[in-house]
C-alpha cells in the first residue's frame, strides 16, 4: 500500500498576544503532520538515506539510539513501510517490559540489540561496526539521530515549501542535522535560529558546520544557536516548562512535545518579549516532533 505523505506540510499562522504586542508574527510549519509514523524531521532525514540504501541494494538498515529515541521509532516505521529489515542498537542494558517506543519499534519488525554505555560511546568506530556486521550481516548504517549529509539535504527542502513571506526560521537542535539543512536551503536575507535541547550544547555549532561542509561544501553564515533554553538537558523538564506547555495548550488548543518543540517555543516567546526581533518580523517555527 503506498505511503501517503502530507507534503508540503501545512504552514499555519498562530496569533499570540505575547508576540503580537511586539509586532512579531508567528507561523508554524507543521512537519508533525507529514505522516503519523514518520512525523517531523524524521521523514526529511530518512528520505534520501532510504533512496541510497535501495540504490546500494541493502536489505536492512541499522541505527543507534536511546531507549526513548524517536529516531529508532521512525527507522522501524520506515523499514516497515518501505520494505527494509531494521536493527536498532540501543544504549544501555535491556529492560523488560519494553517501553512504548521500543514496543512500537518491535511491532514494526525491528530487531533490538544492546550495547553497554562504554561500548556505545565507540559505536561508530570500525571495531564496533565490524562486530555488528559479523553479527547481523551487511547493512546500511544510519547514524544516531539520523543526521548525515543526506539527511541535511532532505531538511534543506523545508524553505522552498514556505509560501508566505518570512524573516526568521526556528528549529530545535539535538544533533544539528535539521538546522544544518534548513540554513543551507534558505534564500538570501533570511536567517535561522536553532534552540539547543542539550545542556552544554555549545559543541553543536561545530556539528552543524561539519554537516554543512559535507552536504554543501562549506558552512553558511545565516544561522546561530541559542543555548539558554534546555531546561536542564535532553528530555529534562522543569515546572516552568510544564507551565508553559499547559498555557500553550489553553491558548492554542495544541500540545507541545516537551523534549524538543516546547523548548524552542518557549525560547521564541522569550526572545520576542526581550525585543530580540524587530517589529514587523515574521518567524516560522518548524514543528519537528
Amino acid at each position: 500500500m503506498p505511503v501517503h505523505l502530507r507534503l508540503p506540510s501545512p504552514l499555519v499562522g498562530v496569533p499570540d498576544d505575547r508576540l503580537d504586542r511586539r509586532g512579531v508574527r508567528l507561523l508554524l510549519k507543521r512537519d508533525d503532520l507529514i505522516h503519523p509514523d514518520l512525523p517531523g524531521n524524521k521523514w526529511r532525514k530518512l528520505k534520501y538515506n532510504l533512496v541510497r540504501a535501495a540504490e546500494q541494494g541493502h536489505p536492512r538498515l541499522l541505527t543507534f539510539g536511546g531507549a526513548y529515541s524517536n529516531h529508532i521509532r521512525a527507522t522501524a516505521a520506515a523499514g516497515f513501510h518501505f520494505g527494509f529489515d531494521t536493527i536498532g542498537v540501543i544504549r544501555g542494558e535491556e529492560h523488560t517490559p519494553l517501553n512504548l517506543t521500543l514496543e512500537y519499534a518491535v511491532s514494526r519488525g525491528m530487531r533490538l540489540t544492546y550495547l553497554d554505555r562504554s561500548t556505545y560511546r565507540r559505536k561508530h568506530t570500525p571495531e564496533v561496526v565490524d562486530r555488528l556486521r559479523r553479527e547481523f550481516g551487511e547493512f546500511y548504517l544510519l547514524p544516531e539521530g539520523g543526521s548525515n549529509e543526506l539527511a541535511v539535504r532532505g531538511c534543506a527542502e523545508v524553505p522552498a515549501e514556505l509560501a508566505e513571506p518570512y524573516d526568521v526560521i526556528c528549529v530545535p537542535v539535538g544533533t544539528g542535522g535539521t538546522l544544518a539543512g534548513i540554513a543551507g536551503g534558505l534564500p538570501a536575507h533570511r536567517r535561522a535560529i536553532g534552540f539547543s535541547v542539550l545542556k552544554g550544547g555549545e559543541f553543536l555549532a561545530g556539528e552543524v558546520e561539519e554537516l554543512q561542509r559535507r552536504a554543501f561544501g562549506s558552512p553558511s553564515k545565516n544561522w546561530h544557536i541559542e543555548y539558554g533554553f534546555h531546561f536542564g538537558g535532553y528530555a529534562k523538564r522543569t515546572g516552568e516548562l510544564d507551565a508553559f506547555v499547559a498555557d500553550w495548550a489553553d491558548r492554542h488548543g495544541t500540545p507541545l512535545d516537551r523534549i524538543y518543540v516546547a523548548k524552542m517555543m518557549y525560547g521564541i516567546v522569550a526572545l520576542a518579549e526581550a525585543g530580540a526581533f524587530e517589529p514587523g518580523t515574521t518567524v516560522v517555527a518548524v514543528i519537528t516532533a
